[in-house]
């Protein structure tokens, strides 16, 4: 009997050590409960901040659904010597084409696409990705007169696809990295101090054009980042355009060695 359960130990201690160079062979390797594939090459990530020694931030706004605030944002935005990117979804440009035409008359107004008809972009097919940015970005280009070069997925939703499509098309995919939450209807001030107390270098910050507080709160976020010695650039002003990596996180670091 002690024959067979020694027998058994070691029939049971062969079956790992196989497992385990199987595992070394294929590049997989546990740590705790995580498993790491080595050879698989990471997910494409869009950028959610840049790295950069400069206090500068970048505050965004998704347009898609109103614009009864978005004038009051732009004189905000002149009256505090701030300045903002803009994404807008084709059907929001098409309906408020007199608003839009305002954003872009403003050096302190940049502006991207958000697609055409706000979807989840990794749920489309790759001919209905290209069509949601080639359209929006063409109709924003043409009210506007200005050139498109960023876009922001609808919901954050994205994919390899979706980045590559747009890289494809010449746009910079941009996420946040600071959430102002002001679709949620917080209030003025739990919007300040998520956006001020969350900020850091090369932050890009999100905001919504049609938010219930976020105009009432848009003052003393500016004045809460200047305070902490923070300045504003666009987001087309904020990432570096090439000779740049982005990890895991988002972040966006240039490389000074390319």
């Amino acid at each position: 009997m002690r024959f067979l359960v020694v027998k058994r130990r070691a029939i049971v201690l062969a079956v790992i050590a196989a497992v385990v160079l199987a595992l070394a062979v294929t590049g997989v390797y546990y740590t705790g409960a995580a498993a790491i594939y080595s050879n698989v090459s990471p997910k494409k990530v869009p950028i959610y901040s840049v790295e950069t020694e400069q206090k500068a931030v970048a505050l965004t706004f998704d347009a898609a659904w109103g614009a009864d605030k978005t004038l009051g944002i732009l004189e905000t935005l002149e009256q505090k010597d701030a300045c903002a990117t803009f994404f807008l979804v084709s059907f929001w440009a098409e309906k408020y084409e007199k608003e839009l035409k305002t954003l872009a008359a403003s050096d302190r107004i940049e502006i991207g696409t958000h697609s055409a008809t706000h979807p989840y972009m990794s749920k489309l097919t790759k001919s209905q990705m290209e069509l949601e940015l080639s359209t929006s970005k063409s109709l924003i280009e043409s009210i506007s007169g200005r050139k498109v070069e960023l876009f922001r997925p609808p919901y954050g939703d994205y994919s390899d696809a979706v980045l590559n499509v747009a890289q494809a098309q010449g746009l910079y995919s941009i996420q946040w990295d600071v959430d102002s939450l002001d679709w949620k209807n917080l209030s003025k001030e739990q919007i300040t101090s998520r956006v001020v107390g969350s900020a850091r270098n090369g932050s890009i910050i999100l905001m919504h054009n049609d938010g219930k507080h976020t105009l009432e709160a848009l003052p003393s976020i500016i004045d809460g980042l200047r305070a902490k010695g923070f300045t504003f650039k666009t987001v087309g002003e904020l990432i570096y355009k090439d000779n740049y990596t982005i990890d895991h996180t988002g972040r966006q670091i240039y490389n000074s060695g390319s």
